[in-house]
């Protein structure tokens, strides 16, 4: 990609381009007199998946990878240095993956021939992530036979065995007893280790060894991890979209998300494949499991906690049409449409409901209002429809109130998309997920694909979005500006259409630095570091100037698709009495703009917030991670029309106040 250059000054705090002489001129008109339609409170939200290690090794902030010792080889993430499987080990000893028949767990026993010579090491995520003077909880179970063992030490490590913080406790009981203590990091490191080591020789029984800060989000014991929920938090979201996409689904039946198995006691949930472990030859990631310790409890709980309206997403007995697209037969189907039946009744029914009931054990005795639920991810054809029509009739039946999310497929367009779209009109579809990974090109060039989209129709849920720099599922896709500012262009057009568009979310959410197997992704995160790409920068300015009312801009009389390669909507906030124009110059010259406002009497202040850089191809990183980030100033208001410079390939809001 050619590298497009600008120029820049700066002067008085405001930006200018050195080419601003060349600027192209656009004279637009706000009416602010009428308003076309509310813009709903559920706009802008987020998607989150568990792909890219973004629940373990991400945002459930568990540091013990493989803490039950439930992968399929039970052992994988622990190393023991010092012993051989082939050996004797009685110059240290062996740890061994027990199989309890009856509920087909397991547990590790651990063989002690000489304690100064043997050693059980976890890995971590890629590592552990500590922070020097931070407290970090460790909990386990465990039974020591004949109590041979005298003590247990725990120590964090670095990868030249220099101990970071240590630990220990006396093991008291031959029965499973759980334990608990905690300790400080004497230094901060990304890729810490956790050493256990022991006092004695004989039999000792270990599981469920965790690992957890202590300073987690809203200080929960065991909880999510705090820097990159404020991330999400500081979106002001209107709604999170959960479990996933693809992950709802599976490779086949058996291993699709099943939320039943996400709750109750954090021990007692299944651990499971996770679908994208083996699903890219390009980053094979064969370590990528699921704890369900950020489960749907957890999903409803942080959308509260972020102010989102909870959507979760749930089987409708087809599996991943990329892989297997195995089916449920329809005489086979009833269990899946009782999950959605008792999912509705586990996040709103009363205490007195079966499932109301195991939420409120859980904690949270007020229901968790939910008011909309996904029928499959991006399934197509025939079998899909016939599958949503049951799952249609049997939700309306009981909770005719409930928003029901129905899918066009993975492509916004072609023979699949235009078969659903057909259908889920006759069924007169309340919502439709439509799903866009597209050039940075096609999200300028369908600004205006809602434009005469029919306000009769069903609603739209822009489910999933993202432009890719390169090409779909292609591990060199960057989260480049250009990727950016073109979201940004299509996502004025999504505003625009308010009428029909209701919820719209970037995707993926969140990508692990060490163990990512898609891009781009609007959160990066390592062990310690956590930052938003440009996307999110660009999420979070509409998100955060969403509106109430949407108004009327135009040039000529005519929307702003591109014209000019100009891109502007406009809303009324009525809460903070303000007018909020959205514009999008995508050219590689500055753009002058006139706005002319009628309908509405200003005062004399505003602000206006920036999101802007020279090249195409700059990007957020972890050395460099506000790299590309809003910057804001006040304006002044003047009389008669507003004059503003729009730098080259810049997202600009302009903020009046109205009186």
């Amino acid at each position: 990609m050619k590298r497009n250059v600008i120029s820049t000054l700066f002067i008085g705090g405001l930006l200018f381009s050195s080419i601003y002489g060349n600027a192209q001129k656009a004279a637009l008109e706000v009416d602010a007199s009428k308003t076309i339609t509310k813009i709903q409170p559920t706009m802008f939200g987020l998607f989150f998946e568990d792909i890219n290690f973004a629940a373990d090794g991400g945002l459930y902030a568990e540091m013990i990878k493989n803490r039950s010792f439930e992968f399929e080889k039970p052992l994988m993430g622990w190393e023991q240095p010092k012993s051989n499987r082939s050996s004797m080990n009685k110059e240290s000893g062996m740890a061994l993956p027990i199989n309890v028949a009856a509920n087909n767990t397991n547990f590790c026993r651990v063989e002690i021939n000489n304690d100064k010579g043997y050693a059980l090491i976890n890995e971590g995520f890629r590592g552990m992530g500590v922070k020097k003077d931070a407290r970090y909880n460790l909990s386990f179970k465990a039974a020591n036979h004949k109590g041979a063992i005298k003590k247990i030490i725990f120590q964090l490590i670095d990868k030249d065995q220099k101990v970071l913080g240590e630990t220990s406790i006396v093991p008291k009981s031959d029965e499973w007893t759980n334990y608990t203590a905690q300790f400080t990091a004497t230094e901060t490191e990304a890729k810490a280790k956790l050493k256990i080591t022991f006092e004695g020789t004989g039999t000792i029984d270990l599981d469920m060894i965790s690992l957890f800060p202590e300073d987690t989000w809203k200080n929960r014991k065991n909880g999510l991890r705090k820097d990159l929920v404020q991330l999400l938090y500081d979106v002001k979201p209107g709604f999170l979209r959960f479990p996933g996409g693809c992950i709802v689904e599976g490779r086949t039946l058996s291993d699709r998300y099943q939320w039943k198995k996400s709750i109750g006691n954090i021990e007692d949930r299944k651990t499971m494949i996770n679908r994208w472990n083996v699903e890219f030859n390009h980053k094979l990631t064969p370590d990528y499991f699921q704890s369900f310790g950020l489960g749907f409890f957890e999903y409803f709980q942080l959308s509260e906690d972020i102010g989102a309206e909870p959507l979760p997403i749930l089987s409708c007995g087809m599996a991943c049409q990329y892989n297997t697209g195995e089916l449920a037969s329809m005489d086979e189907l009833d269990p899946y449409v009782q999950d959605a039946l008792d999912l509705i009744e586990f996040a709103n029914g009363a205490v007195t409901t079966a499932w109301g009931k195991i939420r409120s054990d859980m904690g949270h005795p007020k229901p968790f209002n939910l008011k909309y639920i996904g029928v499959g991810n991006e399934q197509w054809g025939a079998d899909y429809i016939e599958r949503y029509k049951v799952f249609e009739k049997a939700i309306k039946a009981k909770y005719p109130n409930i928003i029901i999310v129905s899918g066009s497929g993975p492509s916004p367009d072609g023979e699949h998309f235009d078969y659903a779209m057909e259908e889920l009109k006759k069924l007169n579809a309340e919502l439709v997920d439509e799903h866009y990974y597209q050039s940075p090109k096609w999200f300028r060039e369908n600004a205006g694909r809602y434009d005469n989209y029919d306000r009769k129709g069903p609603k739209i849920f822009a489910g999933e979005y993202a432009a890719q720099s390169v090409s779909g599922a292609n591990p060199n896709n960057r989260n480049n500006w250009e990727c950016a500012f073109s979201e940004a262009a299509f996502m004025t057009g999504l505003e625009r259409n308010a009428e029909v568009v209701h919820l719209t979310s970037y995707a993926p959410l969140m990508a692990h630095e060490d163990a990512w197997q898609w891009t781009p992704d609007m959160i990066w995160f390592n062990n310690l570091q956590s930052y938003g790409s440009a996307n999110y920068y660009v999420q979070q300015l509409f998100s955060t100037n969403k509106g109430t009312d949407l108004l009327n801009i135009t040039q000529d009389g005519k929307a702003l698709i591109g014209q000019n390669n100009l891109y502007v909507s406009a809303v009324k906030d009525a809460n903070s009495k303000e007018i909020i124009v959205k514009l999008v110059n995508t050219a590689a010259t500055a753009s002058e703009v006139s706005i002319d406002l009628k309908g509405a009497k200003l005062g004399s202040k505003g602000s206006i917030i920036s999101l802007v850089s020279p090249n195409l191809e700059d990007e957020n990183t972890f050395s460099e991670p506000k790299k590309i980030t809003p910057k804001q100033s006040d304006y002044k208001i003047t009389k008669g029309k507003q004059q503003l410079n729009l730098p080259a390939y810049s997202v600009t809001v302009l903020k009046l106040k109205t009186i």
